[in-house]
């Protein structure tokens, strides 16, 4: 018992038997702290703590839940009605909504990427939500709002509670949820969350059992009808691969398809914008000299005959669908400090040969992230990987990282030494 209680209390907001009074004041505490000087307090659960760090990197906003890109209406219809989520709606509103109703409690599902597809339940709950624009087409992705039970559930793919001001933005502060994501019982991939949010009453244990007792119900309800039509309830997420290639490459379920250089950037830009581009700003970024309206719509209706119209949106223009990018997994790598998936990842720049403006700042950006992350971490072994690479073998800095990093009577030095002189002699060329 004394082994499983930690655990426990990693995941469940308030601990068992917690004066909620208390803990409520130790947790705003924390949070000023966190916010002031960097620093997370012992007090706070590894769990949170970890979640604000990424919300803080990421820079979400601690002040503001900002949603300039809500779904409209007719595509949020069509989007949640085609998405698996909806084949377990009916049993999310036998078990959860209907008492929620009256009882001041909101019950939410979102998708894979925290979109909140449907949130049902208190009306006088879902009026107070606007304010946080906790409504139907919001991204509630950790990346979007920070810290809250169903984005932070998504991100460590297990059932959480979320207390007051445990949350990453303020305006959310006087609500607490509990969350756990739902998977698909073939693949195991996740396909979205459920949530309840609301007062006290969601910050106790029983609440986050009721959570994860109606997920159990709703896979089993997802496995039976899989029984009945034998087909995984998720396609296999289509990822785009640009890092070094000069003709990109897009792989989807067992087939490979080789894209155009405007299409790569186009979907390498949305994937890298979730929130969506306008027109006029998607230009911006693929020409210095500011492709026109005709041209941009031109090429997004030939983009979707070629990766299907279920996949890109418009007004703004977004992928409606998970893309993912070998520069978000090289990324993702970096952020939780994994540099040595992340050297082996980086297979190249991102698509060396387009000059597009929001790819060349990418390109640029991702080179310095990596150099920054192998000059931290002083590895010899993978400073070495580096500048043995085609991208990295010109790289000065790094090479002189190399050569501090090396022991004195080391035999690489004197190579390193000499590639060091013969690099510094061309550049001053």
């Amino acid at each position: 018992m004394t082994q499983v209680q930690p655990q426990l209390n990693r995941w469940l907001s308030v601990p068992p038997g917690a004066d909620i009074a208390r803990f409520a004041s130790d947790a705003a505490s924390a949070w000023e702290s966190f916010l002031d000087k960097g620093i997370t307090p012992a007090s706070v659960r590894s769990v949170v703590g970890e979640s604000w760090i990424r919300s803080k990197t990421r820079g979400v906003s601690p002040d503001a839940v900002e949603q300039t890109d809500l779904l409209p209406a007719a595509d949020l219809e069509a989007y949640r009605s085609a998405h698996p989520m909806s084949l377990i709606r009916p049993v999310i509103r036998e078990l959860l909504v209907a008492d929620a109703v009256g009882s001041e409690l909101l019950v939410a599902m979102s998708d894979e990427a925290g979109r909140l597809l449907w949130v049902d339940g208190d009306q006088r709950a879902r009026d107070r939500a606007v304010s946080m624009s906790f409504v139907e087409g919001a991204d509630w992705s950790e990346e979007r709002v920070g810290t809250n039970a169903p984005g932070t559930a998504l991100a460590v793919d297990h059932p959480i509670q979320i207390f007051g001001t445990e949350h990453f933005s303020r305006p959310v502060h006087e609500w607490n949820c509990s969350a756990a994501p739902v998977h698909d019982p073939l693949t195991g991939r996740i396909i979205g969350a459920i949530d309840i949010t609301g007062g006290p009453r969601v910050a106790v244990p029983e609440m986050l059992q009721l959570v994860k007792a109606t997920v159990r119900a709703a896979e089993n309800e997802l496995r039976l009808y899989l029984m009945r039509s034998p087909q995984p309830v998720t396609a296999a997420v289509p990822r785009l691969q640009t890092l070094g290639l000069t003709r990109p490459v897009l792989h989807d379920d067992s087939s490979s398809r080789k894209l155009s250089q405007r299409h790569a950037e186009i979907l390498l830009l949305l994937a890298q914008h979730p929130e969506g581009l306008s027109s006029a700003r998607l230009a911006v970024l693929l020409d210095e000299s500011d492709l026109d309206d005709v041209t941009v719509r031109a090429e997004m209706s030939r983009l979707r005959k070629v990766i299907g119209a279920h996949v890109l949106g418009s007004r703004p223009y977004r992928l409606l669908s998970e893309v993912r990018t070998d520069v978000a997994d090289v990324m993702a790598a970096l952020q939780r400090g994994d540099i040595k998936v992340a050297i082996r990842s980086y297979t190249g720049p991102v698509l060396p040969e387009s000059d597009a403006p929001g790819v060349v700042d990418l390109r640029e950006d991702l080179h310095s992230r990596m150099q920054a992350a192998l000059l931290r971490s002083g590895d010899p072994a993978m400073l070495n990987f580096w500048t043995s690479s085609v991208h990295g073998r010109d790289d000065l800095t790094s090479l002189e990282a190399y050569l501090h990093s090396l022991r004195p009577e080391d035999p690489m030095r004197s190579q390193v030494k000499a590639r060091i002189m013969r690099l510094d002699r061309e550049l001053r060329m």
